[in-house]
């Protein structure tokens, strides 16, 4: 993951200290030993529990959240690392525009059964929305979700679904600047 600092090293690191993070807006100091991941701090010492365990390896995405408004799998990331970034889980973005065309797209396409990697998908085409304002190409979808893995439904569906959202966002945007 880019721009975040190596995993603390040295016998002096090896005791929890406090960490001070920023998530969804809200700055939070909590105690974090030096192996903590990410996902177990929103998860456990913060209730935030949309964020989903699915691999532990940074693999299927489930995890997914948004550091400095960068996908990241929270399972690969130590809670340390983050100090002094934004940290943006599920709850969060599915306030925003983008974030709720594609919850609500994804309904209405068939892009959602178990739930399980659901969080993460909104996550990264979140990200991505906000990034290009909607404008993306069907491939531009695929490569944003390439790290997220699901398993029910297929890609059809979840692909159609943030299609969709992208127009929906686009058509927003410009409403709201009529």
């Amino acid at each position: 993951m880019s721009g975040l600092p190596n995993a603390p090293s040295g016998s002096r690191d090896l005791v929890p200290r406090a960490t001070t993070l920023v998530v969804n807006g809200t700055a939070h100091v909590l105690d974090a030993a030096p192996d903590t991941l990410l996902v177990d701090t929103l998860r456990t010492g913060l209730g935030l529990t949309g964020t989903k365990v699915g691999c532990g390896t940074g693999d299927c995405g489930a995890c997914t959240v948004l550091v400095d408004d960068e996908p990241v799998c929270s399972c690969i990331v130590f809670t340390r690392q983050c100090e002094g970034r934004r940290i943006r889980t599920v709850e969060d973005v599915v306030t925003t525009p983008a974030g709720r065309a594609t919850s609500e797209a994804l309904v209405a396409c068939g892009g959602v059964q178990c739930g399980i990697c659901t969080p993460g998908i909104v996550v990264s085409a979140t990200a991505l929305l906000e990034h290009s304002g909607g404008e993306v190409s069907r491939d531009q979808v695929k490569g944003a979700l390439a790290g997220n893995i699901c398993r029910c439904t297929g890609y059809i569906g979840i692909t159609d679904g943030v299609c969709q959202a992208a127009q929906r966002f686009r058509d927003d945007a410009k409403a709201r600047t009529s």
